[in-house]
């Protein structure tokens, strides 16, 4: 009996001293262990917010499905499906064209043209800025559902996009059979220009839909602000016959230079018509990509963990 009576004094005294601090051989060793694994990169990482751009391109097979599923499922039980996009294009274009070119007293074959190119380069800008602005909130159900990188939401809407704006391209192809342009060699930089029109497309997306997650006013404000820029981007109107009719209109048109979407719009839309791209647009195009994913990088690695709480 005080065997045993002296056994659990000494065991109650070894459980006493281990609550105190004192930790077992076992415990020792594993806290050495841990100790010596790497620590964990921070939710705040640039790691992470390059980790989520490379897994979400590895995920292509994701994106580009559910991108095309879009498209179908908005042509859903029609009988020419998709190819509205390309009739709606072409009507739109045409009527514009008509009108415009009356109204300016400009050649139809010269203006339809311009008009057309315009229209389908600014129908692929406007689509992902207004899209961005909503392209994480349109997914709350698969960012809250689905272990995803938030990137494969940005390019499924880029490429959807893209889609859509190869549909359009039809109506540009059967436009230089009607009025033929002097195409070249030149105007396959209308190729790297799309490029970085995609590019582009990417971080607007990232920075635009992060944003409007956390303030839900971003959406119907950027809408109202693509509607005056297209006013103001030289789409329906042309910037040269314009600038070339007086000196005093000439004069005051440095104010379409300070709107950035005229710049993306003219590095494809110059080489699509036969023209080489004049540089101080690629210039300040090549600015503005610098510019603008330094931003988005930035508000990724900062708020991209908060993303699947503010939708």
């Amino acid at each position: 009996m005080l065997r045993q009576s002296d056994a659990s004094v000494t065991y109650r005294r070894r459980v006493t001293h281990t609550v105190a601090g004192t930790l077992s051989p076992v415990q020792a060793t594993s806290t050495r262990e841990r100790s010596t694994e790497p620590p964990q990169p921070s939710y705040r990482s640039w790691s992470r917010a390059f980790g989520d751009l490379r897994r979400g391109w590895h995920q292509r097979p994701l994106w580009g499905y559910l991108g095309w599923q879009d498209i179908k499922q908005g042509y859903n039980r029609s009988v020419i499906g998709p190819l509205w996009i390309t009739i709606s294009m072409a009507v739109t274009a045409f009527a514009l064209g008509v009108l415009y070119s009356t109204l300016f007293d400009q050649d139809l074959a010269v203006h339809l043209p311009y008009l057309t190119v315009g229209f389908i380069v600014w129908n692929f800008i406007a689509g992902n800025v207004n899209e961005g602005a909503s392209v994480f909130i349109a997914n709350e159900g698969l960012i809250k559902q689905l272990p995803a990188p938030l990137s494969v939401h940005v390019y499924r809407l880029v490429w959807r996009q893209m889609l859509f704006f190869a549909h359009n391209l039809v109506v540009y192809v059967i436009l230089m059979f009607i009025f033929p342009k002097p195409l070249g060699f030149h105007s396959l930089m209308a190729v790297p220009a799309f490029a970085v029109l995609a590019i582009n497309a990417m971080w607007m997306a990232i920075l635009v839909g992060i944003i409007s997650t956390r303030f839900r006013d971003i959406p119907p404000v950027t809408g109202s602000l693509m509607q005056l820029l297209f006013f103001m981007t030289p789409i329906v109107w042309n910037y040269d016959i314009i600038a070339d009719r007086s000196e005093e209109v000439a004069a005051q048109l440095w104010v379409v230079e300070l709107n950035p979407f005229m710049h993306f719009l003219e590095i494809i839309r110059q080489p699509m018509l036969g023209e080489w791209a004049s540089w101080h647009h690629w210039a300040i195009v090549g600015g503005i990509t610098v510019v603008g994913w330094a931003a988005a990088l930035v508000i990724l690695r900062n708020y991209r963990a908060r993303v699947s709480y503010w939708v």
